[in-house]
């Protein structure tokens, strides 16, 4: 039955690493996806046979494969990889839809209680729960704010996601995806709560050429969007006590400086530039929570 029903979409390369905590934990949900399409995005390590092992053990487990590119791609090329798994079904089969990344080891109701929150609040259209990173054996919050779905497990509302127009080819897909729900008078939202709290056994922002690169990355990806100055510097501000700490901070306020410098494109959608500058200079005034309140019940108004 469409009801209730869930369709897993995950790009992987070269995860063997990782890759079985999260195939297990899938596995072990209380309610199982209905379909899992995972897209092997030109993988040279165990991936394929680890891939070939589970589908064998679970029909509902689809493997795609994609001609190597030579090179692990970050932004656009996950997404393309993404894309190729959602062609490859028909979403209108689904409830909800979800791209889950092979790096996370997940709690065994997650899906069902994102599932039961969205049913009891119909202006969801995109949650998740909070990712924990392990440190010397103990779990570490990465410090996702409330009102975005994390993006290595966007859940989503089928007929929300192909609204929205899906995820944009770009760095920064995970964040313009949530504004743009806001525009269209949606909440995006994560819970953190034992029960939704899962495992990034990849820390966040971190990037095959290091973690450096991969703040800066960060900070390339929200000029990007569309991202002020001024909120970038106060973003990278509340983030110097996280590790790598201050440097940390500093090569994410240093990707967007340079790309500025640079004059790299940015976002080719004026609306939601302004939309977006909008609610970030609330979220600087009165808070993101309520920023993102005032922008839902301004777009539901228009």
């Amino acid at each position: 039955m469409k009801n209730k029903s869930y369709l897993l979409i995950s790009p992987c390369r070269n995860e063997a690493e990782y890759m079985r905590q999260t195939l297990d934990t899938v596995v072990a949900q209380s309610v199982q996806p209905a379909k899992w399409v995972i897209v092997d995005d030109g993988s040279t390590d165990a991936t394929p046979k680890i891939l070939a092992e589970y589908s064998a053990r679970h029909n509902w487990i689809q493997i795609v494969t994609r001609k190597d590119r030579g090179h692990r791609a970050v932004g656009p090329g996950v997404i393309d990889a993404f894309y190729t798994g959602y062609e490859a079904v028909n979403p209108d089969d689904y409830e909800f839809l979800c791209k889950l990344d092979l790096d996370l080891r997940l709690p065994p109701r997650y899906f069902e209680i994102l599932m039961d929150r969205m049913e009891a609040n119909p202006a969801i259209a995109t949650c998740s729960g909070k990712a924990y990173i392990e440190e010397d054996g103990v779990l570490v919050d990465e410090r996702h704010g409330d009102e975005t779905s994390l993006g290595m497990t966007k859940f989503y509302r089928v007929a929300c996601f192909k609204a929205i127009g899906g995820f944009v080819r770009e760095v920064m897909w995970d964040g313009i995806d949530c504004h743009r729900c806001r525009m269209m008078g949606w909440e995006a939202c994560s819970w953190n709560e034992p029960d939704l709290r899962f495992v990034h056994l990849r820390p966040m922002g971190s990037s095959q050429q290091g973690i450096y690169t991969g703040r800066k990355r960060h900070g390339y990806g929200q000029y990007f969007m569309g991202t002020g100055f001024l909120y970038m510097a106060a973003s990278a501000l509340s983030r110097v006590n996280q590790h790598p700490y201050l440097l940390g901070s500093l090569a994410m306020l240093w990707g967007w400086v340079e790309s500025a410098l640079k004059g790299k494109p940015r976002y080719a959608d004026p609306q939601f530039r302004a939309f977006l500058r909008r609610y970030q200079w609330r979220s600087l005034l009165v808070g993101k929570q309520r920023a993102a309140a005032e922008a839902r019940m301004a777009s539901q108004r228009t």
